[in-house]
């Protein structure tokens, strides 16, 4: 009998197999671990509710997460210099997205500070929104400064055409993002470790422009004072990609929040060179 996780019954207890993944103690995630109710994205534990679960930032922070995308004002930005290095992965399952949890190493630089990445998860479909519209999904890394601050660079995940099409940034496939979403695992609350490398420059589009905005965790406690940095080239993804996520988590997305009084940049230099990987 498979696993049943989110109404789907699955075969195994994580999809896929190509990075060679080995089970590993279970575990609750950073997310589900500091949630005190069981929030969700659905019905009355769904985004629109979580400001009644004693996360009260959620529904009366005025800098909130995610947004729309529409009418940036065009400046010169900083350019994000990634620092990425390959690394072995911790793969978790908390409950509310599949995480990749990364020892120190990798970072990114802007402003002459620097952010090291501590994890990178995904959302189905996009949170953020461009001009009203959204994308299949999105991945977010997380990095945080020696002070505590956090900083998240959003990638939009777009559909290919066919299985046929390119996927990845650029003309050739993406091997990383198909390793990352050969293994994902289908029972939360389960981790898993591989000894194979990634590396999570592999992941970012070959244009580094991007849209900032201060804002929020867009997960419970919705805690304000996040640096966003989304990317404006949208990285390519395969349906049968897709469709391996949506198995575990078919939507776990919280809604686009207003911007209120908040500012929203476009900038930065366009290239990998140029960002520095």
């Amino acid at each position: 009998m498979g696993t049943k996780v989110r109404g789907l019954a699955l075969p195994m207890l994580f999809l896929g197999g190509a990075l060679g993944l080995q089970s590993g103690i279970v575990v609750a995630g950073e997310e589900a671990k500091g949630s005190g109710a069981h929030w969700g994205y659905e019905g009355e534990t769904g985004p629109a509710n979580w400001g009644k679960m004693g996360f009260p930032a959620c529904a009366e922070g005025k800098n909130q997460s995610p947004i729309d995308i529409n009418a940036a004002a065009e400046v010169t930005l900083d350019p994000i210099r990634f620092d990425y290095k390959p690394a072995p992965l911790q793969v978790v399952n908390n409950g509310h997205t599949i995480q990749f949890n990364l020892p120190p190493g990798s970072t990114i630089t802007i402003g002459g500070k620097s952010f090291t990445l501590a994890q990178f998860h995904f959302h189905g479909g996009s949170e953020h929104t461009v001009k009203g519209k959204g994308f299949p999904m999105e991945l977010h890394l997380v990095h945080k400064a020696e002070d505590g601050e956090l900083a998240v660079v959003g990638i939009l995940l777009a559909a290919a055409e066919s299985e046929s099409a390119p996927v990845g940034h650029g003309a050739a496939a993406n091997p990383t993002l198909e390793r990352v979403f050969g293994a994902l695992p289908a029972m939360a609350g389960l981790t898993l470790t591989s000894d194979q490398q990634i590396d999570p420059a592999a992941l970012l589009p070959h244009d580094r422009a991007y849209f900032h905005y201060k804002g929020s965790l867009t997960t419970p406690p919705c805690s304000e004072g996040v640096n966003w940095f989304v990317m404006g080239e949208p990285v390519t993804i395969t349906r049968k990609q897709l469709l391996h996520y949506a198995s575990v988590f078919d939507n776990n997305a919280r809604p686009p929040q207003p911007l209120h009084s908040r500012n929203l940049y476009h900038g930065g230099k366009g290239g990998a060179a140029a960002a520095g990987h």
